[in-house]
């Protein structure tokens, strides 16, 4: 079913002409979360997505079906010394969470509109950001009140390392989980 939805790249040069897309799916599939979580606002989102867009390596991918955007996803590699860990709950040897910026690449953000979910969508984004990818791993937050959300990211290979509170205000408690990207060790 997702024949039709066409894959398009994109790059931290290209983001500021992105943005307003990025905002208005965004703001279509959070309207509901956004009326009663500060933390699913579209301003915090919008402060966020231009932190994500600014960072070096930053990469977005836009499934389109016709002129219509169906979802996205994008991220960064982590740099040397990310903050990303610092909101960890769980004890993990030191070495699992030692950045060097090129180990790990964070995906932010993988979201899907209403008619083209259940259709193998968010998993052809989610490949289309990662297979390029070079780095030995990817990271991503699941809220850890959407155990459906989690248990799509365990069939799709990614294990959970512990939970997390980003040090964001009204931030959610999330499990924290990593993928290997097995292609890394083609280089």
């Amino acid at each position: 079913m997702t024949t039709g939805v066409e894959i398009r790249h994109y790059t931290g040069d290209q983001a500021a002409e992105l943005r307003p897309l990025l905002l208005d799916v965004y703001t279509e599939v959070y309207a509901a979360a956004a009326q009663s979580d500060p933390f699913a606002s579209t301003e915090r989102f919008a402060d966020g997505l231009d932190n994500w867009s600014a960072r070096p390596g930053w990469s977005c991918v836009v499934g389109y079906d016709g002129d219509q955007p169906v979802g996205y996803a994008y991220g960064a590699p982590l740099p040397e010394g990310a903050r990303w860990w610092g909101g960890l709950l769980t004890d993990v040897p030191a070495g699992v969470t030692a950045e060097t910026g090129i180990r790990t690449y964070a995906l932010s953000e993988l979201m899907v509109r209403t008619p083209w979910r259940k259709t193998g969508t968010a998993r052809q984004l989610h490949s289309a950001l990662l297979s390029p990818r070079r780095e030995e791993r990817a990271t991503l937050l699941v809220d850890q009140t959407h155990p459906k959300v989690h248990a799509l990211y365990e069939s799709w290979g990614w294990q959970t390392l512990g939970a997390l509170r980003p040090r964001i205000p009204d931030a959610p408690l999330f499990h924290a989980m990593l993928l290997p990207l097995p292609q890394a060790s083609d280089y």
